[in-house]
């Protein structure tokens, strides 16, 4: 059993230019995810969702100026991001990144090779990766086309999920996982979310802005996030609360 636990978490994002003062972007943001449960984090547009993500993977971007995010204990905020995703730390990103010149199925093996600590041995490895292609029903060609360039949005967002497949980390952050899927798309990825929990119990925190991907991966805690903090827990049922009546009621 895990546990991740953000604690009064404070944070603000670093001007690119030097020419204005630091935002505050998260404002204590308070939250415990143990092994085997999913959270979801819903709430409106610029609240600093997707802020919080990128912050428990350590982009450089943004500063934190007070609390602590603890993996089992530990600061991850101490750890580079290497360390983070060594540690058992996932980001599946809201826009996945190209990376020209880099093939799919070099980068994975690469990744795969630094969280296990060894390289897999390659009749395996062309087995786990074949399954987890074919799980995702993505095409063999992809292995051999560089990192997410010239993907479609429904790819890009599989692709995140194959690293999940692979990766197995202890704690999952999904940012927006089901944005640019149509309904196929949604069913697959949904079911990769689900059998990577399955078969690791690994925790997961799901930001979304909309229920439908909620109708197949079935959280245990629904968050409304506002203003750089959780303002209110439920269980699943906030979800369609939320789909019914908006924000406003919690703001």
């Amino acid at each position: 059993m895990s546990t991740l636990e953000i604690k009064n978490l404070h944070a603000q994002v670093l001007p690119t230019d030097g020419s204005e003062e630091p935002k505050q972007i998260l404002k204590g943001v308070n939250l415990t995810i143990k092994s085997g449960e999913i959270h979801a984090i819903m709430g409106p547009n610029g609240s600093g969702k997707s802020t919080l993500a990128y912050i428990i993977a350590g982009h450089p971007k943004y500063e934190v100026t007070e609390g602590e995010i603890l993996l089992d204990g530990v600061n991850v905020l101490e750890m580079e991001v290497d360390e983070r995703a060594r540690a058992g730390l996932f980001l599946a990103m809201q826009y996945p990144t190209e990376v020209p010149g880099v093939s799919s199925s070099n980068f994975m093996r690469s990744a795969v090779t630094a969280v296990r600590g060894e390289a897999p041995k390659l009749r395996e490895w062309i087995k786990e990766l074949n399954t987890a292609r074919e799980n995702l029903q993505i095409d063999r060609s992809f292995g051999e086309r560089s990192v997410n360039e010239g993907f479609s949005g429904g790819e890009k967002k599989r692709h995140e999920v194959l690293q999940l497949d692979l990766l197995k980390p202890r704690f999952a952050v999904m940012d927006e996982t089901d944005s640019g899927l149509d309904v196929d798309a949604l069913r697959v990825v949904s079911d990769g979310i689900n059998r990577y929990q399955d078969e690791t119990n690994g925790g997961i925190l799901m930001i979304t802005h909309y229920k439908r991907i909620l109708n197949y991966v079935n959280p245990d805690f629904v968050h409304v996030f506002a203003d750089g903090r959780i303002v209110h827990t439920g269980d699943a049922g906030l979800a369609d609360k939320l789909e019914a009546d908006g924000y406003d009621q919690f703001l």
